[in-house]
């Protein structure tokens, strides 16, 4: 039972990681109607009508609920592929045309998504190695 402990050796990444869906997600539901605007005036426009809004409302949930189940060390593989499958469609279809940077050098780049898809995996891979120990 102590793979399932909640201070384990990734407890800071996870909730670091937790912290930042977190903030993203509930700015985007409590300013300006923020996510129906990105499913209405950019995910429809670029193909994804008339599931927009759907998507949109979806990726936001999900990052509410898998950071609720990372902080809690509950479903960790699960909840760090899920967000790394957002972060990649994140980067196809928005921050791969800004290029790299998020700030100096450009603006809107996949920078800040490439480091959180590094440190989803870590996660995966620490708890992974601390439930193996833990087990054998």
């Amino acid at each position: 039972m102590s793979n399932q402990r909640m201070f384990n050796n990734t407890f800071l990444l996870r909730l670091g990681v937790a912290v930042i869906f977190l903030s993203h997600s509930l700015h985007g539901i409590f300013t300006n109607n923020d996510v129906n605007d990105f499913g209405n005036l950019f995910l429809n426009k670029i193909g994804f009508a008339p599931f927009g809004v759907f998507i949109a409302w979806s990726v936001v949930i999900c990052q509410i609920f898998t950071s609720v189940l990372l902080v809690a060390n509950k479903v960790v593989k699960i909840s760090c592929i899920l967000n790394i499958i957002i972060l990649i469609f994140g980067i196809i279809i928005v921050h791969f045309a800004e290029g790299w940077y998020v700030v100096g050098a450009g603006r809107n780049g996949m920078e800040f998504n490439f480091i959180l898809i590094v440190v989803l995996f870590t996660i995966i891979f620490l708890n992974t190695r601390t439930e193996k120990q833990t087990i054998g």
